[in-house]
Protein backbone atom coordinates (compact mmCIF):
# COMPACT_ATOMS: atom_id res chain seq x y z
CA UNK A 1 0.00 0.00 0.00
CA UNK A 2 1.20 3.61 -0.82
CA UNK A 3 1.20 6.61 0.91
CA UNK A 4 -1.45 8.36 -1.23
CA UNK A 5 -3.91 4.87 -0.30
CA UNK A 6 -3.37 5.47 3.53
CA UNK A 7 -4.65 9.36 3.03
CA UNK A 8 -8.02 10.27 4.24
CA UNK A 9 -9.76 12.58 2.52
CA UNK A 10 -13.09 14.06 4.01
CA UNK A 11 -16.07 14.65 1.45
CA UNK A 12 -16.55 17.51 0.38
CA UNK A 13 -19.89 19.06 0.78
CA UNK A 14 -21.54 21.25 -2.10
CA UNK A 15 -22.62 24.71 -1.97
CA UNK A 16 -26.28 23.65 -1.97
CA UNK A 17 -25.08 21.12 1.14
CA UNK A 18 -23.74 23.40 3.14
CA UNK A 19 -26.48 25.98 2.82
CA UNK A 20 -28.73 23.11 3.45
CA UNK A 21 -26.80 22.40 7.20
CA UNK A 22 -26.88 26.29 8.08
CA UNK A 23 -30.45 26.55 6.94
CA UNK A 24 -29.57 29.07 4.86
CA UNK A 25 -30.42 29.88 0.96
CA UNK A 26 -27.59 28.48 -1.84
CA UNK A 27 -27.03 32.50 -2.88
CA UNK A 28 -26.32 33.03 0.66
CA UNK A 29 -23.69 30.49 1.14
CA UNK A 30 -21.96 31.35 -2.11
CA UNK A 31 -21.74 34.92 -1.29
CA UNK A 32 -20.51 34.58 2.03
CA UNK A 33 -18.19 31.75 0.07
CA UNK A 34 -17.03 34.27 -2.39
CA UNK A 35 -16.25 36.79 0.57
CA UNK A 36 -13.91 34.55 2.60
CA UNK A 37 -16.47 33.96 5.57
CA UNK A 38 -17.20 30.12 4.76
CA UNK A 39 -14.28 28.19 4.37
CA UNK A 40 -14.55 27.69 0.55
CA UNK A 41 -12.19 25.49 -2.07
CA UNK A 42 -12.68 26.19 -5.09
CA UNK A 43 -11.99 23.29 -7.51
CA UNK A 44 -11.35 25.20 -11.11
CA UNK A 45 -15.45 26.66 -11.61
CA UNK A 46 -17.05 24.69 -8.67
CA UNK A 47 -16.91 25.50 -4.84
CA UNK A 48 -17.07 22.78 -2.46
CA UNK A 49 -17.07 23.55 1.43
CA UNK A 50 -14.52 21.08 3.96
CA UNK A 51 -17.15 19.92 6.49
CA UNK A 52 -13.88 19.55 9.44
CA UNK A 53 -13.38 23.59 8.57
CA UNK A 54 -17.00 24.07 8.53
CA UNK A 55 -17.50 22.44 11.64
CA UNK A 56 -14.05 24.54 13.00
CA UNK A 57 -15.76 27.40 11.90
CA UNK A 58 -19.05 27.23 13.71
CA UNK A 59 -17.54 26.04 16.91
CA UNK A 60 -15.75 29.55 17.06
CA UNK A 61 -18.85 30.84 16.72
CA UNK A 62 -18.90 31.96 12.79
CA UNK A 63 -17.84 35.04 11.84
CA UNK A 64 -20.41 38.45 11.72
CA UNK A 65 -20.34 40.68 8.18
CA UNK A 66 -18.64 43.66 8.62
CA UNK A 67 -21.03 46.70 9.24
CA UNK A 68 -23.73 43.92 10.80
CA UNK A 69 -26.53 42.19 8.62
CA UNK A 70 -28.39 45.21 7.48
CA UNK A 71 -26.89 47.12 4.59
CA UNK A 72 -26.73 50.73 4.93
CA UNK A 73 -26.39 52.98 2.26
CA UNK A 74 -22.56 54.84 3.08
CA UNK A 75 -23.26 58.32 4.83
CA UNK A 76 -20.88 60.19 2.50
CA UNK A 77 -23.22 59.23 -0.51
CA UNK A 78 -24.45 61.89 -2.50
CA UNK A 79 -27.62 62.99 -1.37
CA UNK A 80 -27.07 61.65 2.06
CA UNK A 81 -28.85 64.22 4.50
Amino acid sequence: MNSIEQVQIPKLLTLQEAADLLRIRYWRAAELARRGVLPAIRLGRQTRIDPVRLREFLDRGGQALPGGWRRRPPEHAEGAA
